[in-house]
C-alpha cells in the first residue's frame, strides 16, 4: 500500500498545492501557440485540392519547415504553432514541380493570420519575361586598377505561367551582361544564386520565375586597362539609370541623359537617366586610372548603393507619380527599407566566404527581416507621407 492509499487527505491537499504551477504551465503554453490558416489558389483565383503545404521558420538559430498538410476539397489548410518572436514564417505550397511561397504570416495569437493565400500557377517554357529596369553603379578603380560595377536588374513576369526551362540543358532565362567586364558575385536577391550563372556576357537563370516583380543584385568588374562598356538593350525598351564615380566618365545611348550630380558621403557622383529603346545599347567610356585606396572604395560602395535603391524605388513607384528624393527618409518608409537592404548587400555581397558563419546568418535574416517589412509596407500603401 503506498502513501497516497495511506493518506488520501495528505495526497488531495498535495495534489491542489500544485493545481496552480499546473494551470499557469499549461495556460503558457495555450497562450504561446498561435494559428494560421489560408487557401491555395491558382492563376483564375480557384482553390486546390490535395497541395502539400509546409510551414516554413526562418530564425537565426534554426531554419526549415516545422509542420506540413494538405489543402482540402476547398484549398484550405491550417496550421498551430507556438511562435518565436526572434523568427518569421512563411507557407509553401508545391505544384507542378515548383514551390511557391506566401508573405511573412502575422504570429500575433491575438490577431491570427486566417486569410494566408498561396498562389500557384501553371508552367510555359515561352512565358515571357521582360526587363523592367536597369540600374548600374561604376566605381573609381581599386588598387590593381579594376573597377567594380554594382547592377541591380529588375525583371517582370507579367502573364499567369511560370517561366522554366525548356530542357535540362537550357536556362529558364538569360538577360545580358555588359561587354567587357568579368566574373559575377550575387548579391541577396529574389532568385537563389545557385541558380545563377555567367556565361561570356550573359546572367542564365536556372530557376522558374513565377508571375510578378523580381530583383537581381549583381556585382562585377571592369578589368584594369579597359577604358569602355557596352550593356546591349534587348528587344523591349527599359529604364536605365548608371551612376559614375569619376567626373571624367562619360554614357551615352538613346533616351539617356545627364542628370543632376549626387553628392554621397562629400564625394559628387555623375547621372545618367532615361528610358532607352528596344535594340539599343549604352556605352559607358571610362577614364584614365585614378587609384584609390581600397578602404575608400569600401566605403564609397556602400553610398552608392543607397543611391543606387533610392533610383530603383523610383521605378517600383513611378506607376503612383512618385518622384526620388535624396533627403532622408522617414524610418519604416517603404524608400528608408529598400536603401537599408541595399546598404546590407553592399556590405556582405560576395563575403560569404571571408565572413563568420554567424554572422552571415545575421545578415541573411536582418535582409529577410527587411524584405517583410517592405512587403509589408507595399500591402499598406506603399510609400509613407
Amino acid at each position: 500500500m503506498d502513501a497516497a492509499e495511506r493518506n488520501p487527505r495528505a495526497f488531495s491537499a498535495v495534489f491542489v498545492s500544485l493545481l496552480p504551477a499546473l494551470f499557469l504551465l499549461f495556460s503558457t503554453s495555450l497562450v504561446a501557440q498561435t494559428r494560421t490558416a489560408g487557401r491555395v489558389l491558382d492563376a483564375d483565383s480557384e482553390p486546390l485540392a490535395g497541395i502539400r503545404v509546409v510551414l516554413h521558420r526562418i530564425g537565426q538559430e534554426v531554419q526549415g519547415p516545422i509542420d506540413s498538410s494538405r489543402s482540402d476539397h476547398r484549398g484550405r489548410f491550417h496550421f498551430s504553432f507556438a511562435p518565436d518572436t526572434a523568427a518569421f514564417y512563411l507557407i509553401s505550397g508545391r505544384y507542378a514541380g515548383i514551390e511557391y511561397f506566401s508573405a511573412p504570416i502575422s504570429t500575433n495569437p491575438r490577431r491570427a493570420d486566417t486569410a494566408v493565400t498561396v498562389l500557384v500557377y501553371d508552367t510555359s517554357s515561352s512565358a515571357p519575361i521582360q526587363l523592367e529596369a536597369r540600374h548600374l553603379v561604376v566605381a573609381r578603380p581599386d588598387q590593381d586598377g579594376a573597377r567594380s560595377v554594382l547592377d541591380l536588374v529588375i525583371l517582370k513576369n507579367a502573364g499567369r505561367l511560370t517561366r522554366v526551362a525548356p530542357d535540362t540543358v537550357r536556362p529558364s532565362w538569360s538577360v545580358p551582361l555588359p561587354e567587357g567586364t568579368q566574373g559575377l558575385d550575387v548579391g541577396e536577391s529574389d532568385i537563389s544564386s545557385q541558380a545563377l550563372a555567367r556565361r561570356g556576357d550573359s546572367l542564365l537563370v536556372a530557376a522558374a520565375i513565377a508571375p510578378g516583380e523580381k530583383q537581381l543584385t549583381l556585382q562585377y568588374r571592369v578589368p584594369a586597362g579597359r577604358n569602355s562598356i557596352a550593356l546591349p538593350i534587348g528587344k523591349a525598351g527599359m529604364t536605365v539609370n548608371v551612376l559614375a564615380e569619376e567626373t571624367g566618365a562619360k554614357v551615352t545611348g538613346p533616351g539617356l541623359a545627364l542628370a543632376d550630380s549626387q553628392v554621397i558621403q562629400g564625394r559628387s557622383f555623375r547621372r545618367w537617366t532615361g528610358t532607352v529603346p528596344g535594340s539599343s545599347v549604352i556605352r559607358i567610356v571610362l577614364p584614365g586610372q585614378q587609384r584609390a585606396p581600397r578602404w575608400l572604395l569600401v566605403a564609397l560602395v556602400a553610398g552608392l548603393a543607397l543611391a543606387l535603391a533610392a533610383t530603383g524605388w523610383y521605378v517600383l513607384s513611378r506607376r503612383a507619380g512618385a518622384e526620388v528624393s535624396v533627403e532622408p527618409m522617414p524610418p519604416g518608409s517603404a524608400d528608408a527599407l529598400v536603401s537599408a537592404i541595399a546598404a546590407l548587400d553592399a556590405r556582405y555581397l560576395g563575403q560569404e566566404q571571408d565572413t563568420p558563419e554567424q554572422e552571415w546568418r545575421e545578415y541573411q535574416l536582418e535582409r529577410s527581416r527587411l524584405k517583410a517589412a517592405l512587403e509589408a509596407s507595399l500591402a499598406a500603401g506603399g510609400r509613407n507621407p
